[in-house]
Parts: structure tokens; C-alpha cells; sequence
């Protein structure tokens, strides 16, 4: 079979095609047929050997897949099903453990299918799990057109909440507003616009991809008792530090948010959270916005684009059609 591969840890130019040997399954692995996967961060940070993993080369990548099932264990051959893991996705055919494969409900295409294991579930983690988000609450998006941003604003809503997105240009605000944002500011003079919006009180939650120069005024646009919510540094400008009297001050949280590390280690865990899910798709509230789409040859391609911060929602590359 084939699989997009790391041979050397260089960058995504040097991400290649190979054959490699199908692969055998476990006794509690479910065997995928997959047809679309998704590109995500890690991925990138793979291709350079920057992830916090690190497995040997040559190596698989891919964190979400989707496809149907051949074999295994919970699930009846031709079932639809979508799949997450550390890497390995990117192949024509995947032994994913049970826990971590989830039946796809009606009307949720595979290219839609593989936004949603890891861009979805870190965000409910996030908003319900880590910032205890409750309805009527406000939640402002960093990074919103991108994967991450989109299904937060989208989990956001299904949980009761008023979203405020922000983003780079007039294009990402409008696939914001696309996507379910209430509203949707620039970044640049992001602070002042949102507290203008929010009739000066600010903002209950900030989910913060980005880091870099939109920290400090992040906190200051926190409500009392509002939460920071730390995902990752897409900005590259280095780790951003706190003055801890600030939190002091205005009862106001940092909180982290590492989904991998916690929902991994907890048997079960993935497919609560999957149940939890389920539902807001199924109402429409939760539709992943899908952005280019990549034959499998050009992954280094996508992960480049990924990189240049050109991507809207997800990209996709597809195995097979």
C-alpha cells in the first residue's frame, strides 16, 4: 500500500509517497480502509522532527483519518468511521485502536470527517473540560478561520455560548461569520473593537492559538473571572510569560490545554467525548468548513501552505475518491 512519509526530518518539502507493507492488526485494533485525511500542525512539526513525538524515520504521517471499515472489533465491515492518533494516518489502510475510531453520523462527508476528531474534541475539551464554559457566556477565537478556530467557534455555540471571532484579514473574518461566529474582528486593534463590542465588561473566555503579541492584550480583554486558554503558538514569536499580579488582580485565569496527553491516558475518554459531539452535529450546529483539498502526492504541499498560514478551515488530502 502506499503512505505519505517522513524519511528525513527536513520539512515538508522532502515529505514523499512509499510503498510500505500493509499492516497487521491488533485483537482491539479496527482495520480502515481510508479515503481522506487531515492536515494538521503536528504534522508540520513532524515533517522537522519538532513534535513532542518522535518516531524514528521512515515514518507515517497523519492524525486524522477517514474511511470504512475492513475489519475489527465494535464496528460491521462497510461501516463509515473516522479515526485519530499520534501519526500513521496517511496511509491507504490504518489499524487504529477502537477506542479512538468513531462511527461518522449521516450526512458528514470524509473530507468533513477528518476535521473532526482532533480539531473538535480539543476544542470541546477546551471549552467545557478546561474553561468550564456555561450558556450565555462569551468566547473570543484567536486564529479563527483556521481549523482550530473554526471548530471552536462551532463547538462554542453548541454549548450555549456568543462567540466573537478574530483574524488576520476581511476574508478570514467573513469565513468566520461563515462558520458560526456572532462576530468577527481584525487583529490588528483586536482589544479595543472587542471591548467596544462587549459594551466594555470583555469576554468570559479566550482561546488563544496564536500567542505572541495577541497575549497581553488577550488578558486584558478578560471579564472578571474569565479564563485564558492556551493551545498552542502559531504566531512563532516565542512563548509569551505572564505578570502573575494581573491574574491577581482581576480574578482572572491561564489555563493549558494539552487534549492528547489527558484524553489518551483515560480509557473511554475519546468516545464520551464523541457522544458529547454527536448530537451538534447531528443538528447542524457542528459542520466542519473544509478548505483546499490535496491528491495524495501534494501533502507537502498542504503542509507548506499550513505553514505560509494560507489555509481557511481544513485542509484535506485525499487517498482515494
Amino acid at each position: 500500500m502506499r503512505a505519505v512519509q517522513v524519511v528525513t526530518p527536513t520539512g515538508p518539502a522532502d515529505v514523499v509517497v512509499r510503498e510500505v507493507p500493509d499492516p497487521a492488526p491488533g485483537p482491539d485494533d479496527v482495520l480502515v480502509e481510508v479515503h481522506s485525511v487531515g492536515v494538521s500542525f503536528p504534522d508540520l512539526l513532524l515533517s522537522r522532527g519538532q513534535y513532542q513525538l518522535r518516531p524514528e524515520p521512515p515514518f507515517t504521517l497523519g492524525v486524522d483519518y477517514a474511511g470504512v471499515v475492513v475489519s475489527g472489533p465494535g464496528f460491521e465491515p462497510g461501516q463509515r468511521v473516522a479515526g485519530v492518533g499520534g501519526y500513521g494516518g496517511a496511509s491507504e489502510l490504518v489499524a487504529g485502536p477502537r477506542l479512538s475510531t468513531f462511527a461518522l453520523p449521516d450526512g458528514i462527508g470524509f473530507d468533513e470527517a477528518v476535521a473532526l476528531p482532533m480539531n473538535y474534541l480539543t476544542a470541546l475539551f477546551a471549552l467545557d473540560e478546561r474553561a468550564g464554559l456555561r450558556p450565555d457566556e462569551t468566547v473570543l477565537v484567536h486564529g479563527a478561520a483556521g481549523g482550530v478556530g473554526t471548530a471552536t467557534i462551532q463547538v462554542a455555540k453548541g454549548l450555549g455560548a456568543r462567540v466573537i471571532a478574530v483574524a488576520s484579514t476581511e476574508e478570514k473574518a467573513a469565513y468566520a461569520r461563515a462558520a458560526g461566529a456572532d462576530d468577527a474582528v481584525l487583529f490588528a486593534g483586536f482589544k479595543d473593537a472587542v471591548t467596544e463590542l462587549t459594551g466594555g465588561r470583555g469576554v468570559d473566555v479566550v482561546l488563544d492559538v496564536v500567542g505572541g503579541d495577541a497575549f497581553t492584550d488577550s488578558l486584558r480583554v478578560l471579564a472578571p473571572q474569565g479564563r485564558l486558554l492556551v493551545v498552542g503558538f502559531a504566531a512563532g514569536a516565542g512563548i509569551p510569560e505572564v505578570k502573575v499580579n494581573r491574574l491577581l488582580l482581576n480574578n482572572i485565569d491561564v489555563r493549558g490545554v494539552g487534549w492528547g496527553a489527558y484524553a489518551f491516558a483515560r480509557p473511554d475518554y475519546l468516545q464520551q467525548q464523541w457522544a458529547q459531539l454527536v448530537p451538534m452535529i447531528e443538528s447542524g450546529v457542528v459542520k466542519p468548513p473544509v478548505g483546499k483539498v490535496y491528491p495524495m502526492a501534494e501533502f507537502g504541499r498542504a503542509l507548506a501552505d499550513m505553514d505560509d498560514r494560507a489555509a481557511l478551515g481544513k485542509l484535506v488530502v485525499r487517498l482515494r475518491d
